[in-house]
């Protein structure tokens, strides 16, 4: 039986078989649910289609959502990329305008696959898709990477929370942002320990971070935050790759943003009392929107 808890765990069984972690997490997930192994790769197929569409529809629109607040960046960028006046390479252009791409549609009211959050949902579909492209990998290989992300996720749920109103930004964003970079780590061809070490240091660099979304909507800063959650995920990847690793293992750091969360103050976990929420243009757009008063 394949049993996890821990990412340290899920390592040892990927390095033990000599298999990848999403392998390891297709298995547990067979196991667990009773369903036939088929079944349940090719319910990741959909989501993974269901991602793509998200990145193909909000790099297409340059609607505002209902609030008016976000909506047609994704295109802005788009336009960028191919006016080849990008400052940044493609790969990180590319994961961050997808991300942001994705998280409009989520705003417009688009489908969306919440991963782990529909909040974050950016994340891993523009990191994933945009170095999926670079490296030329086909879908069996990004559906593979989807379930490495799936695991890391249910680690995060179990030891600490994937929750904004819970646990802060922290643990939506960052929790997306080390799902994301683990799975490309062994899109790259890295090792288990690898994996392990790219969502650490993607982690870790984001405890702390809060949940103040304007006037209560997951579109300010939301949006935009998951671009640079992408982005952050291919950095921690990089590191990785290159031998970098985490002084502190990767389920110590899980461990910390759940300490972190118990501690931040409830005014800056997903309240809107608190951070940009609060700032005086934040409030006026509150009161334009639902004529609430600060």
């Amino acid at each position: 039986m394949v049993r996890f808890s821990r990412i340290a765990e899920l390592v040892a069984l990927a390095e033990q078989q000599q298999k990848p972690v999403g392998y390891i997490v297709w298995q547990y997930e067979t196991e667990r649910s009773q369903r036939p192994s088929q079944e349940i790769w090719n319910q990741m197929h959909l989501n993974l289609a269901v991602m793509r569409e998200a990145v193909q529809s909000g790099l297409a629109s340059r609607e505002k959502s209902l609030s008016g607040l976000v909506g047609g960046d994704a295109a802005r960028m788009k336009d960028r990329l191919q006016d080849g006046s990008t400052l940044c390479g493609s790969a990180v252009y590319k994961a961050a305008a997808y991300a942001l791409a994705v998280s409009e549609v989520n705003a417009g009211m688009g489908r969306i696959v919440a991963c782990p959050t529909a909040g974050s949902c950016g994340i891993v579909p523009g990191a994933l898709l945009a170095v999926g492209e670079g490296l030329g990998c086909d879908d069996e290989t990004l559906v593979q990477a989807l379930f490495t992300t799936a695991g890391i996720g249910l680690v995060i749920a179990e030891n600490a929370s994937i929750s904004g109103a819970k646990g802060g930004c922290q643990a939506e964003c960052g929790t997306a942002a080390a799902m994301a970079a683990g799975a490309i780590v062994e899109m790259a061809g890295g090792t288990p320990r690898q994996v392990g070490h790219a969502l650490a240091l993607a982690l870790k660099n984001m405890l702390g971070l809060v949940c103040d979304p304007v006037a209560g909507l997951v579109e300010v800063p939301c949006v935009k935050r998951n671009a640079f959650g992408a982005v952050h995920a291919l950095v921690a990847a990089d590191m990785a790759l290159a031998g970098i690793e985490s002084v502190i293992p990767a389920d110590e750091v899980i461990d910390a943003m759940h300490q972190i969360g118990l501690v931040m103050p409830k005014m800056l976990r997903e309240t809107s009392e608190g951070g940009l929420a609060r700032t005086p243009t934040a409030v006026a757009i509150e009161k334009r929107l639902f004529g609430k008063n600060d």
